[in-house]
């Protein structure tokens, strides 16, 4: 056990919906405040994407990466950063590929977001084409307490696009109470 107290917790995309798990399932936990960032929340994919998704990564994984890393960036990136994204996504066995793509269809955090009682911030690309920005919008509806920031120049990669805007944000609301 790790023993954290009165800790920061952030979540991107997958890890966001960890993170309200985490939060919901131990009434907090310790976690002083909660960020979710491109979170694949409250939903994850639809029936018909994870479908495609999962036939795709049995049958032709590297493609479905490098067709998840030409969708996740909204900004210009360089062929060798493409790459680079591309092989890290290939370093994940198969299976867990393969296991995640069907977490995030059988995804409903619906119930769970009225019981994340800590402040949020969600931070998400208005040109997300992994989960769109409307997700945001909802959980921001449904998280009380909680703060949308939208970045107008991201897609799921906001965490890349936007680094600097996003370090200014997360050394602001770790200080503030």
């Amino acid at each position: 056990m790790l023993q954290l107290k009165d800790f920061v917790l952030v979540g991107h995309s997958t890890g966001g919906a960890i993170a309200i798990k985490y939060v919901v399932r131990y009434n907090g936990g310790d976690v002083s405040k909660l960020v979710l960032i491109d979170a694949a929340a409250p939903t994850g994919f639809t029936k018909e994407t994870a479908a495609q998704l999962l036939k795709q990564s049995l049958n032709d994984r590297a493609n479905m990466l490098r067709g998840v890393t030409d969708i996740f960036f909204f900004q210009y990136i360089t062929k060798p950063l493409s790459d680079w994204f591309n092989q890290i996504g290939m370093q994940a066995a198969g299976w867990s590929t393969a296991a995640i793509i069907i977490t995030l269809r059988d995804l409903d955090l619906n119930a769970d977001l009225p019981k994340t009682q800590v402040p949020t911030m969600i931070v998400h690309g208005i040109h997300d084409k992994v989960i769109p920005f409307s997700q945001a919008e909802e959980m921001h509806r449904k998280i009380p307490h909680s703060r949308l920031v939208p970045f107008m120049y991201s897609g799921h990669g906001s965490f890349y696009e936007e680094r600097d805007k996003l370090n200014e944000l997360l050394r602001e609301f770790t200080v503030m109470n």
